[in-house]
């Protein structure tokens, strides 16, 4: 194999070849390039839709201990309800405008013909100092849809590491939601110590497939380029003539 690949005609073909391979990998990443562009500019059009929406009451696109399903992410609701101030959490380790900080989650008694607990991120803070106390007495609220994460370690010292409605069932009883809301406004408002966030989106909403798609197929063109040498190597080395066939033994003078 090995002298079979430093013929002078092989490695003229590894040249040729690693040169396509090159050209398919910078076209891969000038793909991905525009599937970041594309996508964030999707995202923002997304977002900039979600934030001009008129809000629909909770009640009548979700039910407390029913499943969520995607199309429910990002749906503006309003709801009414009272804030539990002594079940209120903070979500270490989520980062706001690249700070790291935490999250105010507040259990919120939802007003209706059967009462449940909607948990209801009501923004970000720096710092556990800055979290302030909910406002009392009724709230109408406004925000948008999230599904729950996936269950951490529980809640310990009045925090907890994920937003997890099994979790948080077993700290505020239920029934409970199986999303959360993360609120846009609320009224009366709260305080200005608490950062509001963005619309919740999918992951991966922020690329488009399609380009993606572009990407990986140069990018699978470029390794095929590689293998294609390393064939070509090996049937020069067991004597193969170009159309694949074995070269003829010559018979003995």
């Amino acid at each position: 194999m090995l002298r079979a690949a430093v013929r002078p005609r092989m490695l003229v073909i590894l040249v040729l070849l690693l040169a396509a391979a090159a050209v398919c990998a910078r076209l891969g990443v000038w793909q991905l390039d525009r599937a970041q562009v594309r996508g964030a500019s999707a995202e923002e059009r997304h977002t900039a839709a979600l934030v001009a929406a008129a809000p629909v009451p909770l009640g009548t696109v979700f039910q407390p201990q029913t499943s969520f399903t995607g199309p429910l992410v990002g749906r503006k609701v309003s709801v009414t309800g009272t804030y539990d101030a002594a079940g209120q959490l903070l979500v270490p380790n989520r980062a706001h405008d690249d700070t790291v900080g935490y999250l105010v989650l507040t259990p919120l008694e939802v007003s209706a013909s059967e009462p449940a607990v909607l948990p209801v991120v009501r923004g970000w803070v720096a710092s556990p100092a800055d979290a302030d106390v909910p406002p009392t007495g009724p709230v109408n609220v406004v925000g948008y849809l999230q599904a729950s994460e996936q269950a951490g370690s529980g809640v310990v010292d009045g925090q907890t590491e994920a937003i997890s409605s099994p979790e948080l069932l077993n700290a505020w009883g239920g029934p409970i939601y199986t999303g959360y809301l993360v609120v846009a406004s609320s009224d009366p408002a709260q305080s200005s110590s608490v950062e509001l966030l963005d619309p919740p989106t999918k992951p991966g909403s922020g690329l488009n497939i399609q380009n993606l798609a572009y990407a990986a197929q140069w990018w699978i063109f470029g390794a095929f380029a590689v293998l294609l040498w390393l064939r070509l190597v090996r049937d020069e080395a067991r004597g193969a003539s170009p159309d694949g066939d074995p070269e003829p033994t010559p018979e003995p003078a």
